[in-house]
């Protein structure tokens, strides 16, 4: 892991790098009662989980993050212990794995990190994000239109996607665009990988 997060160039200390490696152990431990994630082989884990959500770093600002579908905290968890300063908020209308998105935060101490059940729909805020990040979620039409009002009117919807999604692009609904896409580089990653910034028109 280490090697990956030098390739990345992310200045990540021993700390930080524990804290990653706790995160999959609990992945691992949750995994056979919960079905958080499908890859089960901890190599893998490491390049297609962890290398993979940290990835999108410095594509972040350094307002508070809100990761829809979060799922079993992926990119989620992985940003938030990078990024101890910046607060993160996981939404996900399985109680399941927000029960372990809970647990993740207590037992790695992540004060950054805040669990919400609900649905994207459902959620109430008390102010919309500048930038909403998802990973394996939904289609781009969907996102938009399900978290369009969880999005500041300036915010960014960062999209993390396997291979480039034109058909996905072509069905995004009037009033929304590809800002920016960028192919990612995965060390130990070989299929594609791609991150789409999406914003109103």
């Amino acid at each position: 892991m280490a090697a990956g997060i030098d390739t990345l160039g992310l200045p990540l200390d021993a700390g930080q790098q524990e804290k990653l490696l706790g995160f999959l152990q609990l992945l691992n431990k949750w995994n056979s009662a919960y079905n958080l994630t499908a890859v089960r082989d901890p190599a893998e884990m490491v390049s297609r989980q962890l290398l993979d959500s940290l990835s999108i770093l410095p594509f972040l600002q350094e307002a508070p993050v809100l990761d829809v579908g979060a799922g079993g905290g992926l990119p989620g968890v992985p940003l938030a212990i990078a990024r101890p300063a910046q607060d993160f908020t996981l939404l996900d209308s399985n109680s399941k794995k927000t029960r372990f998105l809970t647990q993740c935060r207590l037992e790695l101490q992540l004060s950054n990190l805040n669990v919400v059940h609900a649905r994207a729909e459902d959620f109430p805020i008390r102010e919309p994000f500048m930038q909403i990040t998802s990973r394996a979620f939904t289609a781009l039409a969907n996102l938009v239109t399900w978290c369009g009002h969880l999005l500041a009117a300036e915010g960014r919807f960062l999209a993390m996607k396997g291979q480039f999604p034109d058909t996905e692009i072509a069905d995004l609904p009037t009033g929304w665009k590809v800002l920016e896409s960028h192919r990612l580089a995965v060390p130990g990653c070989e299929a594609e990988r791609h991150l789409l910034i999406i914003g109103r028109e």
